[in-house]
């Protein structure tokens, strides 16, 4: 019966999408629960296929369907006789060649996006050990492929948590000082996803050398990888310990020479290192930081301009030096050039900025 079953069997007959939580209503048909859940909260109370009448509290008697759903979790459009379709136990396989294991992480990086239900049977068996594995491998091509794939098992934030505790930073912090290009901003993107999920930040913060690598990347890599580096330390620097630690491992001026390089990105983390007083104090020894900044005001994206703001604020609360360089490099005449811009929080930093050294010019 199993092998005669395809994917329309598994699909809820009223959201027509295959199912992840299978139930039985009291009619006896089975439906993915938030579909059938949605029916009843919006007052039906019939079933969707037989259109019979429901018991009054219908929702309360909700029976997983248990064996459905193990059909459903064992159940994927791959099939090990297919050369075509590798099966993940390929990667498993202490007798896997090179090319078949790149040729299932190929697959399986081409599937993994698609659906959530895909990715949850991935993720729940032995393949993360053997991506991990994969990872460490000296050829490029499979660590790239693994380092894919694992980008795609993070998409679901339980994912995110189970890869850290399963030991994937420390995989992942080589791969950003020696691999290729490609595999060095895949792994920087694969940190930024995992830092989405806060108790991550804290954790990936942690690890000796983690910040420091990625300060590192930002000052000696090449495009993609310096943008994807300065993208991972942002999402790790919205949690406060991860702030100090980027200042100690040296990351303010690492930014502002990117950051004047063009790298706007850089400038988001700039922002966010000013909310604390050691990011703000190196600021103000970095010589040209003031300049730096109002030419990011002056020339940069809507984005880049925003957290430019935000750092010029944290600087002239902080210092009336600072407040003076701003006056001599033009930040006044940039922002008031700036208070229609369509951007809401532009609007509203400049405005903050305008006041302060308004205030400042008149004393």
């Amino acid at each position: 019966m199993a092998a005669e079953l395809t994917e329309e069997h598994f699909k809820c007959p009223i959201s027509l999408q295959v199912m992840s939580d299978p139930v039985v209503l009291s009619s006896g048909h089975t439906f993915d629960r938030s579909s059938i859940q949605r029916w009843l909260d919006a007052g039906h109370r019939t079933c969707p296929i037989t259109k019979l009448p429901l018991p009054d509290h219908a929702s309360a008697s909700l029976i997983p369907n248990h064996a459905l759903r193990s059909l459903i979790s064992n159940y994927a459009p791959i099939s090990p006789q297919n050369s075509n379709n590798p099966h993940p136990h390929t990667l498993t396989s202490p007798s896997s060649s090179l090319p078949s294991n790149v040729h299932a992480l190929r697959h399986l990086t081409r599937l993994s996006p698609r659906d959530s239900l895909i990715r949850r049977p991935l993720s729940d068996s032995a393949l993360v050990p053997a991506l991990l594995t994969c990872v460490h491998s000296p050829d490029d091509s499979l660590r790239e492929k693994a380092l894919s794939l694992l980008l795609n098992l993070s998409l679901d934030d339980d994912n995110k948590v189970g890869l850290v505790a399963e030991g994937v930073i420390p995989r992942l912090l080589p791969v950003l000082t020696a691999a290729s290009s490609d595999c060095r901003a895949l792994a920087a993107t694969l940190l930024t996803s995992l830092a989405v999920v806060e108790v991550n930040k804290a954790t990936i913060g942690a690890y000796p050398c983690a910040i420091q690598t990625l300060v590192s990347l930002v000052r000696d890599g090449e495009g993609r990888e310096k943008k994807e580096a300065a993208t991972a330390l942002y999402a790790l620097c919205s949690f406060s310990d991860n702030r100090r630690r980027a200042v100690e491992c040296g990351a303010v001026p690492v930014l502002l020479r990117s950051a004047d390089s063009g790298l706007e990105r850089s400038v988001e983390v700039i922002g966010v290192l000013a909310k604390c007083k050691e990011g703000r104090e190196q600021m103000e020894r970095f010589r040209g930081c003031v300049q730096i900044l109002a030419r990011v005001l002056r020339n940069g994206s809507s984005r880049g301009v925003q957290y430019a703001l935000m750092a010029l604020y944290s600087l002239c609360c902080n210092s009336d030096e600072t407040v003076l360089e701003a006056l001599e490099a033009g930040v006044l005449e940039t922002c008031l050039g700036l208070v229609q811009d369509h951007n809401e929080k532009v609007r509203r930093n400049c405005y903050c900025l305008i006041q302060l050294l308004r205030g400042n010019k008149l004393s």
